[in-house]
């Protein structure tokens, strides 16, 4: 018999429907909560990006930590199954600790007493700007909904140790940036057989920009997102500036820089508009260092492990990747890559990532298939 009684989130005035806080008011199996941090020192030598997700119909329960450092990833994935403490955010040695929210959160890895050089770290998170929503996120394939996203995103500054390869790397606030995003909601996860939907309404293109800028005094966020054919079907451009109003910037478009014969970028131009004058604003994007989300990190078209997928209870991965050979890792080009970039507006210096991920085909950008490549 299912154990039906209330779980420890129950005591707390939250609930939106009248279920027991054990549940999620959907049946849907791909119904996810998660979040995902960037953490990267200004001179492009680290990149960390770190995550932990629950996925309350499947009962699991995950979490990941990639580091890179030259061409070395560092990677460490956990998996469980769910517990009835939500509050808990404890997968195998990874933990996310809320110790004021939307404010301050304490990032920790622990060490593989096993090995002493693999990723461990010890980090606190420290907000900057408010919280800002991100643009209510809502995809379909044919008549069926397959993604329905709630999402904020924050700018702060981290401090602390990180540990791997036998190096001790300081991280301290004025040398290093973090973003981060919590999101919620209906989200694809690997498993699931579409059938006629995936036969008929098959993909052409996709092509995607996020980027969560730190400016010092200013938080700049830009989202763009668009079909093989250039429609727009999500787009946000918001200046957050700490006592005054928040300010959109309009249609944000972004002209792109790629390696010649990859769609890898190497630097970018965001145009955006000021509202006030209605005169134009350009952000100018230099790419510091590069980390595939689908190597290591667990995100679609991963070959070793994804989000939400059960791996039994108690499983701990850790291992390297060698990003020296794009050839070694074909199924990256196809995934979402996030760089860490120094970006440029008015002649202010900030920090942020460029969240990039292009397929198929793209009109605008010239790409006319998912085998197609900057010239």
């Amino acid at each position: 018999m299912a154990d039906d009684r209330p779980v420890p989130l129950d005591e707390y005035p939250v609930h939106q429907v009248p279920l027991s806080m054990k549940y999620v008011a959907t049946g849907d199996r791909n119904a996810y909560d998660r979040c995902i941090f960037h953490l990267f020192d200004h001179r492009g030598r680290a990149l960390l990006i770190l995550g932990l997700g629950v996925y309350p119909n499947l009962g699991v329960i995950d979490a990941y930590a990639t580091l890179r450092i030259a061409d070395t990833l560092h990677a460490v994935r956990a998996s469980d199954a769910l517990g009835e403490d939500r509050m808990n955010l404890r997968v195998g040695p990874l933990r996310i600790t809320v110790d004021e929210p939307l404010h301050r959160i304490r990032l920790t890895c622990a060490a593989d007493p096993d090995d002493p050089a693999s990723l461990s770290y010890d980090l606190t998170w420290t907000a900057d700007f408010p919280a800002l929503w991100e643009p209510h996120h809502v995809q379909r394939r044919g008549d069926r909904l397959t993604l329905e996203g709630r999402r904020f995103v924050q700018a702060g500054r981290p401090a602390g140790v990180i540990r791997a390869g036998g190096e001790e790397i300081a991280v301290a606030a004025g040398e290093w940036t973090a973003t981060r995003d919590r999101s919620w909601g209906v989200r694809p996860v690997p498993g699931e057989e579409r059938g006629r939907l995936e036969e008929e309404f098959a993909t052409e293109g996709f092509h995607w920009i996020w980027c969560p800028v730190h400016f010092g005094d200013r938080f700049l966020m830009v989202i763009a997102q668009e079909d093989a054919d250039g429609h727009r079907t999500l787009n946000d451009a918001t200046l957050v500036r700490p006592g005054r109003p928040d300010r959109q910037l309009g249609w944000p478009r972004t002209d792109i820089t790629y390696r010649s014969g990859t769609r890898h970028p190497e630097r970018a131009v965001i145009h955006l508009i000021d509202p006030d004058g209605h005169k134009p604003l350009e952000v100018g994007v230099e790419v510091l260092a590069s980390l595939p989300l689908a190597v290591g990190a667990g995100y679609p078209p991963a070959d070793d492990w994804q989000h939400g997928t059960w791996r039994g209870r108690d499983w701990t991965d850790r291992r390297s990747y060698d990003l020296s050979d794009p050839t070694a890792h074909p199924l990256a080009a196809y995934g979402v890559i996030d760089h860490a970039a120094r970006f440029t507006l008015e002649g202010r210096i900030g920090h942020g990532i460029f969240e990039h991920g292009s397929f198929g085909r793209h009109d605008p950008s010239g790409f006319t298939g998912f085998d197609s490549v900057a010239p």
